[in-house]
């Protein structure tokens, strides 16, 4: 048994529910996922650094021994992987370490889910495509044009090419309150700002079609748990609106003086290109998943609450 177990997890048995390990679990939407998971399933909880009241393991993807050995010796029945480094802009300034945490880290996750039958989920994002055009499906050919989107493309390639029954979900942007300080989450880092008194500048020009961390949460396990789903899977809110329009809708929902949101002028020096465009059509999901895509306005609705 491997020594990154802990007591409390080798010593709950119970029984008929599949086990189910989380990688990325202290993440913004890590926390939604293992919250919502533990109904169904025995959840084991990993990330890059062990903290005993938010992990119960610590696992480096980029280490394929460690995550071999962890993998053989949980032998779970599903694995959810979203350890990833998110932010568009840190991948351009540390492309090398984008490249190991986003594509080696899946590489290494999905051959040790093919060695011991683990069906495994992992995220992606609408960046793959260059945003050049309005609504896509996941039959529309890939055209990354930044280090994250690249290195997003590379992991669903040699991630559906290693386990063919897995499923590849794309988001275009999540939105929602985080569990914990310290997360990517867009409406907190809005909600701080504001309760500054600083003013929020928002692109006219990036088109999103949002979805709440809950739903997306909701979505990816009952992904996981269909056999029949595998490939890609789209996602998000039915409607697509621009970052003004959903920071405007926000800070209205939210009590915040209009004032402190405006129009972007152009993007900032040194910022990660971004297509204008990432409307992730979600057709197929809704034939895989009970739960609907909700509209812009429940998306909104929802993000403004954390997941009980």
């Amino acid at each position: 048994m491997s020594r990154w177990i802990t007591r409390e997890m080798t010593s709950i048995d119970e029984d008929q529910k599949p086990s189910l390990l989380i990688v990325g679990a202290r993440g913004f939407v890590g926390s939604a996922v293992t919250r919502l998971a533990k109904n169904g399933h025995r959840v084991i909880r990993a990330d890059r650094s062990r903290l005993s009241d938010e992990t119960d393991l610590a696992l480096d993807v980029t280490n394929e021994a460690e995550v071999q050995c962890v993998l053989r010796d949980l032998r779970p029945d599903r694995v959810v992987l979203l350890a990833a480094i998110s932010d568009i802009d840190r991948c351009e300034r540390e492309p090398e370490r984008a490249w190991a945490i986003n594509l080696r880290g899946p590489e290494h996750v999905a051959n040790a889910c093919a060695q011991i039958g683990a069906r495994l989920l992992f995220t992606s994002s609408g960046a793959v495509f260059d945003g050049t055009r309005i609504g896509y499906v996941e039959s529309d050919p890939v055209s990354p044009v930044s280090v994250y989107a690249q290195t997003k493309t590379a992991a669903e390639k040699v991630v559906m090419s290693l386990i063919p029954s897995g499923v590849v979900v794309r988001v275009s942007l999540v939105l929602g309150r985080a569990m914990r300080a310290g997360t990517n989450s867009l409406v907190d880092s809005l909600a701080l700002k504001w309760s500054r008194g600083e003013t929020v500048h928002a692109s006219a020009r990036e088109w999103r079609n949002p979805i709440d961390a809950a739903t997306l949460a909701t979505w990816i396990l009952e992904l996981i748990g269909n056999p029949g789903a595998h490939g890609i899977v789209h996602t998000g809110a039915l409607e697509a609106a621009s970052r003004l329009e959903i920071a405007s809708a926000l800070a209205e929902k939210m009590g915040i003086d209009p004032s402190l949101v405006k129009p972007e002028a152009a993007p900032p020096a040194g910022r990660a290109h971004r297509g204008p465009h990432q409307h992730l059509i979600s057709t197929r999901l809704s034939q895989l998943c009970v739960t609907p895509a909700p509209s812009l306005e429940t998306v909104f609705k929802r993000s403004l609450h954390v997941i009980a």
